[in-house]
Protein backbone atom coordinates (compact mmCIF):
# COMPACT_ATOMS: atom_id res chain seq x y z
CA UNK A 1 0.00 0.00 0.00
CA UNK A 2 1.44 3.38 -1.01
CA UNK A 3 2.07 6.05 1.55
CA UNK A 4 -0.26 9.00 1.24
CA UNK A 5 1.43 12.38 1.65
CA UNK A 6 -0.09 14.76 4.18
CA UNK A 7 -2.38 17.46 2.82
CA UNK A 8 -0.72 20.75 1.94
CA UNK A 9 -2.58 22.49 4.75
CA UNK A 10 -1.07 20.14 7.36
CA UNK A 11 2.42 20.79 6.03
CA UNK A 12 1.91 24.56 6.05
CA UNK A 13 0.47 24.36 9.57
CA UNK A 14 3.52 22.43 10.81
CA UNK A 15 5.83 24.97 9.22
CA UNK A 16 3.82 27.77 10.81
CA UNK A 17 4.26 26.11 14.18
CA UNK A 18 8.01 26.18 13.67
CA UNK A 19 7.91 29.90 12.84
CA UNK A 20 5.85 30.74 15.90
CA UNK A 21 3.69 33.83 15.98
CA UNK A 22 6.09 36.10 14.12
CA UNK A 23 4.83 38.47 11.44
CA UNK A 24 6.45 36.27 8.82
CA UNK A 25 4.08 33.40 9.50
CA UNK A 26 1.20 34.68 7.34
CA UNK A 27 3.48 35.64 4.48
CA UNK A 28 5.32 32.31 4.58
CA UNK A 29 1.98 30.47 4.70
CA UNK A 30 0.70 32.24 1.59
CA UNK A 31 3.95 32.01 -0.34
CA UNK A 32 4.58 28.37 0.51
CA UNK A 33 1.00 27.35 -0.26
CA UNK A 34 1.18 29.12 -3.64
CA UNK A 35 4.52 27.52 -4.50
CA UNK A 36 3.42 24.01 -3.55
CA UNK A 37 0.11 24.27 -5.38
CA UNK A 38 1.91 25.57 -8.47
CA UNK A 39 4.40 22.70 -8.38
CA UNK A 40 1.67 20.10 -7.88
CA UNK A 41 -0.46 21.50 -10.69
CA UNK A 42 2.43 20.87 -13.10
CA UNK A 43 2.56 17.16 -12.21
CA UNK A 44 0.55 14.63 -14.16
CA UNK A 45 -1.42 13.18 -11.25
CA UNK A 46 -4.82 11.60 -10.75
CA UNK A 47 -6.96 11.55 -7.65
CA UNK A 48 -7.42 8.43 -5.53
CA UNK A 49 -10.86 7.60 -6.99
CA UNK A 50 -9.51 7.63 -10.55
CA UNK A 51 -6.51 5.55 -9.51
CA UNK A 52 -8.70 2.96 -7.77
CA UNK A 53 -11.03 2.77 -10.76
CA UNK A 54 -8.11 2.16 -13.13
CA UNK A 55 -6.61 -0.44 -10.77
CA UNK A 56 -9.94 -2.30 -10.77
CA UNK A 57 -10.12 -2.20 -14.58
CA UNK A 58 -6.56 -3.51 -14.77
CA UNK A 59 -7.33 -6.39 -12.40
CA UNK A 60 -10.37 -7.40 -14.46
CA UNK A 61 -8.33 -7.16 -17.67
CA UNK A 62 -5.58 -9.34 -16.24
CA UNK A 63 -8.12 -11.95 -15.15
CA UNK A 64 -9.68 -11.94 -18.63
CA UNK A 65 -6.26 -12.32 -20.30
CA UNK A 66 -5.47 -15.29 -18.05
CA UNK A 67 -8.84 -16.84 -18.92
CA UNK A 68 -8.23 -16.37 -22.66
CA UNK A 69 -4.71 -17.82 -22.35
CA UNK A 70 -6.15 -20.91 -20.70
CA UNK A 71 -8.83 -21.25 -23.38
CA UNK A 72 -6.16 -20.94 -26.08
CA UNK A 73 -4.01 -23.57 -24.40
CA UNK A 74 -7.02 -25.92 -24.24
CA UNK A 75 -7.75 -25.38 -27.93
CA UNK A 76 -4.12 -26.03 -28.86
CA UNK A 77 -4.11 -29.25 -26.85
CA UNK A 78 -7.44 -30.30 -28.37
CA UNK A 79 -6.15 -29.54 -31.86
CA UNK A 80 -2.99 -31.57 -31.25
CA UNK A 81 -5.04 -34.52 -29.97
CA UNK A 82 -7.38 -34.38 -33.00
CA UNK A 83 -4.58 -33.92 -35.50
Amino acid sequence: MALKPPPIGDFVQQLGGLLGESGLKGEVDRTLRTMVQSALSKLDMVNRDEFDAQAEILARTRARVEQLEQELENLVQQSAADG
